[in-house]
């Protein structure tokens, strides 16, 4: 893969990691996921499956943008 290639690719996945992160945090304070919470104790699977998949994404992407 050339470099080009792969610095957009890395440009792609740090803007998607970042949508999928605010999407889960916008997701975190709907009605549904604050009962959640206040019965469980713990955030909704969907909140976090954004967060991590959000992260990794990010990760993956900026790795992309820096590697030489």
């Amino acid at each position: 893969m050339s470099q080009s290639a792969s610095k957009i690719i890395g440009l792609i996945l740090l803007v998607g990691g970042a949508g999928l992160a605010f999407w889960g945090y916008q997701m975190s304070g709907s009605l549904t996921s604050e009962l959640s919470k206040s019965l469980t104790g713990a955030l909704p699977d969907e909140v976090m499956y954004r967060y991590i998949g959000g992260a990794v994404s990010a990760a993956v992407g900026a790795f992309l943008l820096v590697k030489k």
